[in-house]
């Protein structure tokens, strides 16, 4: 039986009201943390992509480990909230950290409050129908990269006002927010189907979603951190000021398009738009392979990375909804999350290492590689719906 519509509107702008106002705080931070991890505690390249890939694979941990229990406990609202509040605490050891292994814990905790992801992502998934689907990831998407765009707008305009401490502990404060917002405007739902208490194994999956996650954990391997990119650009010229200024160009882009390409995916179908999005990023790696600098062609680079994330993020979560069992959703929302995000660690850690031994075009160059395989898997996944679970 589906909610009547007035409650899956509501529920809908709740949600995208918190998206906005977490991804507000958190892109605060974001813009600067390259700088301040290597300058300002002057940690190695290799420090920071072990922070960042240590940061992607907990937040693959904390969606496996909540998808599973919100289906074993048939409970949503409380992973949401708590996982706003985490990211909050997160940012206020940002601020009081003075060498670069202090980050770890608070890094641990940042990426540890994606727990929210899976559970808010399985009631979406339950409020949205075949036709609506692909448009209300988007949204979502969209006011994530909106609340970014207004973060890092806030970050240009105080930096060097306030200092990279005290702007670290204000972005607390909209995570705040959007853990009381879920609290207050929110109502867990409990199923009545019992099926959904023993939460999903391996058997339940269908040869589909398995390859499906095997060839977005190899695109995983290609996928490593923003940073590398944010770098690039210092390296090849860029002032330090205008480093948060690239990072706006490229979550402006991803909020302007992520709306439209779930639209497009619910209209072509979710593989193409997959294709799209491989495709941006194979661009990105070939114009900084082929010396793309000056102040077009990064402000391109960072263009095609924001169209890249717009077309990747709603579709990717989408096409796991719907090659997934109904009754183990969030199980299989946060599995694959886990099989990527495992990726991002080496992905991160090894593109540092590439950089620092043999050039900061080395870990592009590796990245389009795995881009176009993972593409050439692409086409063996057949969309549709999976089977009810049993």
């Amino acid at each position: 039986m589906e909610p009547p519509p007035s409650k899956t509107k509501k529920t809908l702008r709740v949600f995208a009201a918190a998206s906005f106002l977490n991804d507000l705080g958190s892109d605060i931070v974001y813009p600067i943390w390259p700088l301040f991890v290597t300058q300002v505690l002057k940690a190695p390249m290799a420090a920071l992509g072990f922070l960042d890939g240590l940061g992607d694979a907990l937040v693959s941990i904390s969606q496996a480990v909540s998808g599973y229990l919100s289906d074993r406990w048939r409970r949503r609202k409380i992973f949401i909230w708590v996982g706003y509040l985490c990211g909050a605490l997160s940012r206020l050891g940002y601020a009081v950290s003075a060498v670069w292994p202090q980050l770890v814990p608070f890094r641990v905790l940042d990426r540890a409050g994606k727990v929210r992801a899976a559970p808010r992502d399985a009631m979406v998934a339950g409020l949205s129908s075949d036709a609506t689907r692909g448009r209300n990831f988007g949204l979502l998407r969209a006011m994530d990269n909106l609340g970014a765009v207004a973060g890092i707008v806030v970050c240009i305009a105080f930096v060097n006002v306030l200092g990279y401490r005290t702007l670290f502990a204000l972005a607390a404060l909209p995570s705040l927010a959007a853990a009381v917002l879920i609290l207050k405007g929110i109502r867990d739902t409990r199923p009545n189907d019992r099926s959904l208490a023993k939460g999903a194994s391996f058997k339940d999956l269908g040869t589909n979603l398995r390859l499906y996650t095997l060839l977005n954990a190899l695109f995983g391997l290609a996928a490593f951190s923003y940073s590398f990119l944010l770098l690039y650009a210092r390296a090849t010229g860029a002032q330090i000021v205008f480093v948060p200024v690239y990072y706006l160009i490229f979550t402006a882009t991803a909020s302007l398009l992520s709306y439209p390409m779930g639209r497009l995916s619910d209209r072509i179908g979710r593989k193409p738009v997959m294709f799209i999005a491989f495709g941006f990023w194979g661009l990105v790696c070939a114009g900084v392979l082929s010396g793309g600098r000056g102040l077009a062609g990064t402000v391109a680079l960072f263009v095609l990375y924001g169209a890249h994330k717009a077309a990747l993020d709603p579709v990717q979560r989408t096409l796991v909804c719907e090659l997934s069992p109904q009754a183990f959703r969030a199980s299989c929302l946060g599995g694959f999350q886990m099989v990527v995000g495992l990726c991002a660690l080496p992905a991160s850690f090894l593109a540092g290492l590439l950089w620092d031994r043999f050039g900061m075009t080395a870990p592009f160059l590796t990245s389009l590689i795995l881009t176009a395989a993972a593409g050439a898997l692409l086409p063996f996944v057949r969309e549709g719906r999976a089977n009810p679970a049993r």
